[in-house]
């Protein structure tokens, strides 16, 4: 039948589905269990009172006959009560335990996703595939599961009615399954089909989903206003942002005219055909093959029965669309880190020794390597410069180093050991690192500063005072309205430190960490020459007897090092102190040259 799911289609839904109920099962049984409770007892309910109203009219109409009293009706009358009762309660104590099952569910998929989230690799996020994927996998998802939990109480409910309900039919009229189950059955296929094609549109979509998000981000994000706004570009990244959403719009306006189309047409022909069997029905009674009280009974079933249908086919359809979209949340977490810590060594006490043996690594789907054959050693205690071109190589060597990536050949070792056989946990523990862009972290000053080595300082006042005054930022915790309470940033507080001030914070911060290994990758971008002066005079006594690595195209901060590095194409092509290099005939002197020259210039 056209629309029904593939044999494997069908199989991955029901293990998708299985997978929902699984993790709702664990999240709150109690729940799970009330919930089936009340499933069944709706369920019943239309088949019970539709036998009640038979019953009450047989007998109104055989006391009516009799002149007898109420005696014989009460009872029904109060049977009725009770199971009213029951449905008008029912739903509202369903509407109550859903409620409360949405939210646990919400805490349990949202705290599972990031703790997974948290288990994967840098690698992992630098693919657009997998930020597509973690887009649709955060994309409500425990709404989709909520969803998902109560259309799948609507449909046994609905299932359990249709039952019930079918039976009673079928024995006042035989032909009644026979000729609305087709109906049912075609429109169900039929909605099915909308679904699984309203997913794959979805599915589809994620990147350019994306990218509409990312243009209105660009709209309100307060780092990205002000040139924006001064560039004039709002029209630009609004008309992109209407385009991509008007092309959603119109998939969801074809999507909604199909559901439309296919129901009304499914519920015209339903309502005629049960006004034709109704007709028969009543053709019966007058041949006295029935009762007066079986027309309103059938005229009950019947119509609650088709009601019923319309909703098992509407929550069946919806509960297969959130399975669909639980899919993507089953891939996600199914997710493996490209970077496999299988290593078992610790560094417990590390030296800081560092080596590159021979080194090659190309990032995934580029056609250029960014490191090619490299070679070097680092002793422990030395501080060494790398120098470069942009894309020279720099910053993906010292990624290498914390494993974000592993080398496509060759082999990178902290004191003598492959990283690839030291744990993770270890490795990362004696690495130190300030980032071209790094954490500006919207939490207070003393919380910035704790993040560093968290175990030791977080929540510790005293020990963080002790780490700003090492450091040398205690003296800018001091000009903050709040001191070390001062919310930084303006999404949660008033105070914004400048772009140097930030930078200062994350040094410290690093500085905090007893590492063995430091690494700083443009750390004084952002600062003047008077407080660049300061930060490396400060940063070569704090990384005294730790061995330092420097990424930094300031000739005035790398000639501080004991030892340069030159990249170029990804290759190391020179190395020596900045006395030898400088006096080359190399790449290091030419680039030298070209700042000396603009110094001079700017001085003139």
């Amino acid at each position: 039948m056209p629309g029904v799911p593939s044999v494997d289609g069908a199989r991955q839904l029901a293990r998708d589905a299985r997978w929902g109920l699984s993790l709702t099962w664990s999240t709150r049984p109690d729940l799970v269990v009330g919930l089936a409770a009340i499933t069944v007892a709706l369920g019943l309910v239309p088949a019970g009172l539709a036998l009640v109203i038979r019953a009450l009219i047989n007998a109104a109409v055989e006391q009516s006959g009799s002149g007898g009293g109420l005696a014989s009706i009460l009872p029904w009358m109060g049977l009725g009560l009770v199971l009213t009762a029951t449905e008008a309660v029912g739903r509202l104590g369903r509407q109550y335990l859903t409620g409360r099952l949405t939210d646990d569910l919400d805490l349990a998929v949202t705290g599972r996703m990031l703790e997974h989230a948290a288990r994967l690799d840098v690698a992992t996020f630098e693919s657009p595939e997998s930020q597509d994927l973690l887009t649709r996998a955060r994309s409500d998802t425990a709404g989709h599961l909520s969803r998902f939990v109560s259309d799948g109480l609507a449909l046994a409910t609905s299932a359990i009615q249709v039952v019930s309900l079918a039976a009673i039919v079928v024995v006042v009229e035989p032909w009644a399954l026979p000729i609305l189950l087709p109906v049912a059955a075609a429109h169900l296929a039929y909605q099915w089909r909308t679904s699984r094609r309203y997913y794959r549109t979805v599915r589809e979509r994620t990147g350019k989903l994306r990218r509409a998000r990312y243009f209105a981000s660009l709209l309100t994000n307060r780092l990205t206003i002000p040139e924006v706004k001064l560039l004039q570009l709002a029209p630009v990244l609004i008309g992109r942002f209407r385009k991509l959403m008007e092309e959603f719009r119109d998939q969801n306006r074809h999507r909604f005219r199909r559901r439309f189309a296919g129901a009304s047409a499914s519920a015209l022909v339903t309502t005629v055909l049960v006004y034709g069997l109704f007709l028969r029905v009543i053709q019966r009674v007058f041949l006295g093959a029935l009762t007066v009280g079986d027309i309103a009974v059938f005229g009950a079933a019947v119509l609650r029965l088709r009601s019923a249908v319309d909703q098992a086919v509407s929550s069946s359809a919806s509960a297969m669309e959130q399975v669909l979209f639980i899919s993507s949340l089953r891939e996600f977490l199914a997710l493996e880190p490209r970077i496999r810590d299988h290593g078992t060594a610790v560094l417990p006490v590390a030296k800081g020794e560092l080596e590159f043996q021979d080194v090659s690594f190309t990032y995934p789907g580029a056609t250029t390597p960014a490191l090619s054959h490299v070679s070097f050693r680092v002793q422990p205690g030395e501080t060494v410069a790398l120098v470069g071109r942009n894309g020279a190589g720099k910053t993906t060597l010292v990624k290498l180093i914390a494993r974000f990536h592993d080398p496509d050949a060759g082999r990178v070792l902290v004191d003598g050991v492959d990283v690839r056989d030291v744990s993770l946990e270890s490795l990362h523990r004696q690495l130190a690192f300030v980032f071209q862009a790094f954490g500006r972290y919207e939490v207070t000053a003393e919380e910035n500063l704790a993040f560093g080595d968290w175990q030791r300082l977080l929540g510790d006042r005293e020990a963080i005072a002790r780490e700003a005054r090492r450091t040398g930022v205690d003296g800018l915790v001091a000009t903050l309205p709040e001191g070390y309470a001062t919310p930084l940033g303006r999404q949660f507080g008033n105070h914004e430190p400048s772009g140097g001030q930030w930078q200062q914070i994350a040094i410290a911060r690093a500085m905090a960490r007893d590492a063995a290994v430091v690494v700083l990758d443009e750390p004084t971008s952002n600062l003047d020459a008077e407080q660049e002066y300061e930060v490396f005079r400060r940063s070569r006594d704090l990384a005294r007897g730790r061995t330092a690595l420097l990424i930094s195209h300031r000739f005035s901060t790398v000639r501080v090092a004991d030892r340069i590095l030159v990249l170029d194409g990804g290759r190391l092509v020179e190395q020596g102190t900045h006395a030898e290099l400088a006096g080359g005939q190399g790449l290091y002197s030419t680039l030298y040259g070209l700042y000396r020259r603009r110094m001079e210039e700017s001085a003139a």
